[in-house]
């Protein structure tokens, strides 16, 4: 049956377009038993999607792919846009602020309210299902992991029960999204917005490269999903907003630009070489040879612009109370004592000879540890994973910010000890490249450049931890003396995008961490995350680890742990 409904014959010769109005103006009330005013938007130049206001549904002739300007098909794709606008109009919350998502997030989000409300209005209105299905952004191919495409994929996925896709992220998509709908309800739009969170965040795992400026909506039915959110950089009414070429992708760049970006661009980052490291895979019970490279680099920085150089003087940092410890060791013995909790078998041997010779034999016969010389060596390893760039608590701060600070109070208290310290930080971008910046190298003060380096050191990219704990220890094997120790500090379990076994980089650092100490470096923990029992006991063992829910409170972590690694 023709689709195309009948057109008033006053219409006839007019854009196809505007002679469709009348028609997709009559449906909009229709399936929203309310009223739509349904007009085209071409006037603004650069609009490709429809826009969604509190009163209006602005089509544009943009959304119409060359080749396709047939009557008919024309009114298939603006019917499914009419009714895709119907479903938000019914079953979203329109204007939530976006807060601290980031662009890609705002994206995600979108795209699954999209998938939510079609499912509602589907269950409603059961024919339209077909409207949607035949208009979804063609498949990409599989070789394609763009943003979009990935979108693409998952908006199928979400709304096409026979389609079958090979990657993990959209199959992860669908299952989410339907343990959500079984459990809670299609209408349970909190359940769904943290779906999209988890989402997201694989997404910046994968570093997956998202556009804001020049994003669009895969599906060309679909509008921009402005009418979904507010944006308070804009002050503009929606209706004068929408007008506005790209403005929903110009507002999104809005939200993710910041002074920090280009002051932390400017910093240029000096590589110092490369490091092959093996890596153990736990199911095939092998190592992989070679199998990582550390790409060890001197960090950029920047004595101008905000920073944290100068928050590092500041007199609100409260400096950390080291305490003095007295270590004592059974490799360096005391002999001939007067108490002790050994015998000194030369000195009995002694005794027993002179007893022979009728001579007064010397009662210092005991043995005590003595105190060990040499300073020790602990090498500060920061998790600089982009995890750590999330704020913490209601000060602004970043978790990021306070490793840095805590890490500064730590070089500076010990600066008055004889003890030597280094601070070092990494983050992974698949094997192939784990990055080791070394900030602060041992015996060197935390003055001048080793600060500008500390405070501009950038956070990214995933959590290897395995390698870099595998190139830290051959640092430390360069070290003297008998305490030598390596204190990481992280935020979360080891991850990197290249993985999808979430033991196999768990049991990875584990064998690390084995051999750190067995080359005599013992390795300790802090994790600053509240779920973190399960993988740090089975990575460092039941005494070498702590775990905090208070990311403020690290500094105090940091000193209590730096004393426990001093002293035994």
């Amino acid at each position: 049956m023709n689709a195309i409904p009948y057109i008033r014959p006053e219409l006839a010769g007019v854009e196809p377009l505007q002679a469709l109005l009348p028609a997709l103006g009559l449906l909009a009330c229709g399936l929203s038993q309310d009223q739509i005013v349904v007009e085209d938007n071409d006037r603004a130049e650069r609009a490709r999607r429809a826009v969604l206001t509190s009163t209006h549904l602005l089509l544009t002739s943009r959304q119409i792919l060359a080749g396709q300007e047939s009557p008919e098909r024309l009114y298939r794709l603006f019917r499914a846009s009419v009714a895709h606008a119907v479903a938000h109009r019914r079953y979203s919350r329109p204007a939530l602020t976006t807060n601290t998502l980031k662009p890609l997030g705002v994206a995600v989000v979108s795209a699954i309210e999209d998938a939510r409300v079609e499912r509602l209005l589907m269950r409603r209105y059961p024919g339209v299902r077909r409207w949607f299905l035949e208009q979804l952004a063609p498949q990409p191919t599989s070789g394609d992991f763009s943003f979009e495409s990935l979108i693409a994929r998952m908006d199928r996925a979400l709304l096409d029960p026979t389609y079958q896709d090979d990657n993990y992220w959209v199959n992860k998509a669908k299952r989410l999204f339907d343990e959500a709908m079984d459990a809670h309800g299609l209408e349970a739009y909190d359940e769904f917005r943290a779906v999209a969170s988890i989402l997201a965040n694989d997404l910046g795992q994968m570093r997956i490269r998202f556009d804001p400026q020049h994003y669009v909506v895969p599906s060309r039915y679909r509008d921009d999903n402005s009418y979904l959110w507010h944006f308070p950089e804009q002050n503009q009414a929606p209706e004068e907003a929408m007008a506005l070429p790209e403005s929903f992708a110009s507002r999104k760049t809005a939200i993710s630009n910041s002074p920090g970006d280009a002051q932390q661009e400017e910093c240029e980052e000096l590589e110092l070489g490369r490091f092959a490291y093996p890596e153990w895979h736990h199911q095939l019970d092998l190592w992989r040879s070679n199998w990582c490279t550390v790409v060890e680099k001197l960090p950029g920085w920047s004595v101008s612009g905000p920073g944290l150089a100068s928050a590092f003087a500041s007199q609100s940092l409260n400096p950390l109370a080291l305490r003095s410890v007295l270590r004592l060791s059974r490799r360096h013995r005391l002999r001939r004592q007067w108490e002790g909790d050994d015998i000194d078998l030369n000195a009995a041997i002694e005794v027993l000879v002179d007893r022979r010779l009728s001579l007064q034999p010397e009662a210092r016969l005991f043995m005590r540890p003595g105190r060990e010389t040499g300073a020790s060596s602990i090498l500060l390893l920061l998790d600089l994973s982009e995890s750590t760039n999330e704020q913490v608590g209601t000060s602004g701060q970043t978790l990021l910010d306070i490793e840095k600070q805590a890490a500064f109070l730590l070089a500076d208290a010990t600066m008055s000890t004889e003890d030597r310290i280094a601070i070092h930080g990494f983050s992974s971008n698949t094997r192939a490249e784990v990055d080791y910046h070394r900030i602060l190298e041992f015996g060197s003060p935390l003055q001048g450049l080793a600060r500008a380096r500390l405070a501009s050191v950038p956070a990214r990219h995933s959590t290897r931890i395995g390698a870099a704990l595998r190139h830290a220890t051959a640092i430390m094997k360069s070290e003297a003396g008998n305490h030598r120790a390596i204190l990481l500090i992280t935020d979360g379990e080891p991850a990197d995008v290249d993985i999808f076994d979430p033991l196999y980089l768990i049991e990875d650092a584990r064998v690390a961490v084995h051999q750190a100490r067995q080359a005599g470096v013992r390795v300790f923990c802090i994790a600053v995350d509240s779920n973190a029992d399960h993988y740090v006991r089975r990575i460092f063992g039941w005494r070498d680890y702590c775990v905090t829910e208070n990311a403020s409170a690290l500094p105090v972590h940091l000193e209590r742990a730096y004393g426990r690694l001093i002293s035994n």
